[in-house]
């Protein structure tokens, strides 16, 4: 009889396993419009990051994120796309237009700006004049409203947050 249970073996079996805790209870996955909603709100945190940014690299990089983070909740509203090809990862700014087509200039427009967000972001001197950082942060908040208008999501623009003192 080795190797098989009796009944009396599983049900001593199934009283011995303590019942699942109610602090380990696995999360339901957050509904896409969820995740487009948070994507969208830390899209606002960006912009007002960059506007009260000083330095123009900085200015430029969470502008560019900000822009990055309206594109992402664009493909979190939609059904997946395929990222990968070949095993390789495909860029937000790739997946865009195939998920919002009529969002397809707006993704070159900010896939161009890429490098130049390296750059600054590796501290690059000269990487971004400050014009371009100003021109760059008021596109991304063109470009992050009107991805909430074709989300059907209410603007909710972000305060500034008081300096600590």
């Amino acid at each position: 009889m080795s190797g098989t249970m009796t009944a009396r073996g599983v049900h001593a079996a199934a009283q011995s396993v303590p019942p699942p805790s109610p602090r380990r209870r696995p999360m339901p996955a957050p509904r896409p419009a969820h995740t487009a909603a948070g994507q969208l709100h830390a899209a606002r945190m960006g912009l007002a990051e960059a506007a009260e940014a000083t330095s123009p690299a900085v200015r430029y990089v969470c502008a560019h994120l900000a822009a990055l983070r309206a594109a992402a909740a664009v493909l979190a509203s939609k059904e997946p796309l395929e990222t990968h090809r070949r095993g390789r990862p495909r860029s937000v700014w790739v997946l865009l237009p195939e998920a919002e087509p009529a969002l397809r200039e707006w993704a070159a427009f900010f896939a161009a700006g890429a490098d130049k967000r390296a750059a600054a972001e590796a501290g690059l001197p000269r990487a971004v004049t400050p014009r371009e950082a100003e021109e760059l942060l008021h596109d991304a908040d063109v470009f992050v409203t009107l991805v909430e208008d074709t989300l059907g999501v209410t603007s909710q623009p972000t305060l500034p947050v008081p300096e600590a003192s």
